[in-house]
């Protein structure tokens, strides 16, 4: 699978140094938005989760909020409501007890904009390119957990 160094407007926006913010930069990417608008949409909506931030108050007490920015990584169930409402469907490929049956791979994911969920990271396909700041298919053995795709009128 073809990669392409794509820091989804990461740097043009601003923000340097090495973070774990792979959900933003997918996210940009595979829907055309600015980096910037996308950060500032998953970190609302990360203080906005009541789970969340009670999760992160027990772990963290007086700092949760520091913890709820998108630059130290974005909790699922923060993406996936974001995705949700933006119209994006999301397609399991892995359940359990069944193994990997879709890998990080051309030909075994379809065409067009996806936002592809594997182990501990998150990246932009775009017609069956990788667009990311570092290849994670692993020669095309990653395993593919699911993706998003964006509506049919999109």
């Amino acid at each position: 699978m073809r990669w392409v160094n794509d820091d989804g407007g990461r740097e043009a926006a601003g923000f340097r140094g090495h973070t774990g913010d792979c959900v933003v930069r997918a996210i940009a990417i595979a829907t055309g938005r600015s980096y910037r608008s996308v950060y500032s949409s998953l970190h609302r909506y990360a203080l906005t989760d009541a789970v969340l931030m009670a999760k992160l108050t027990l772990r963290y007490g007086a700092r949760a909020r520091d913890h709820a920015s998108p630059r130290t990584g974005v909790d699922r169930r923060v993406y996936d409501r974001y995705l949700r409402e933006c119209g994006w469907t999301w397609t399991p490929t892995m359940q359990v007890g069944h193994g990997c049956t879709v890998h990080l791979r051309a030909d075994e994911l379809p065409a067009g904009r996806l936002i592809v969920r594997v182990t501990r990271h998150i990246c932009a396909v775009i017609d069956g390119v990788i667009h990311d700041i570092h290849d994670p298919s692993r020669g095309g053995m990653r395993c593919v957990y699911g993706y998003w795709q964006p509506p049919a009128d999109a």
